[in-house]
């Protein structure tokens, strides 16, 4: 079985949220939309879509999304079989989370690391 395939996003928290949202937009050229991040389609080598996306994202230091972790960020992971990785993670003694969320995005569930970091796993919807 696959385990990770790539990253689907990066998201970390800050102070002062719309500060340094604007201070990526302005310095980086990173869009950041209304929500607080951006998306980055994946291109091939001349440019054209590749069939994927990587989330990008500033949350508030006071947001609750990485829970139960006090980590500033979080990474997730894309995966090909959600259940099938949560369900080896268990059974190898990992601490993964007893929550799994579906919706138009896809699939997501969690896994905490040795260092207490909150891990998102995501398995896209068909074709993404």
């Amino acid at each position: 079985m696959k385990r990770v395939t790539g990253i689907g996003g990066v998201f970390f928290k800050a102070k002062d949220a719309h500060a340094l949202q604007a201070w990526y937009k302005r310095h980086l050229g990173i869009d950041v939309q209304p929500w607080g991040g951006a998306a980055f389609d994946w291109t091939d080598a001349s440019g054209q879509p590749a069939g994927g996306t990587t989330a990008w994202s500033i949350t508030p230091e006071s947001s609750q999304q990485f829970a139960p972790s006090n980590a500033s960020f979080m990474v997730n992971y894309r995966v090909d079989d959600l259940r099938a990785l949560v369900a080896a993670l268990k059974a190898e003694g990992c601490n993964v989370l007893d929550k799994i969320d579906e919706s138009d995005y896809g699939v997501f569930g969690w896994v905490i690391d040795p260092e207490g970091n909150k891990i998102e796993l995501w398995q896209p919807p068909a074709g993404q």
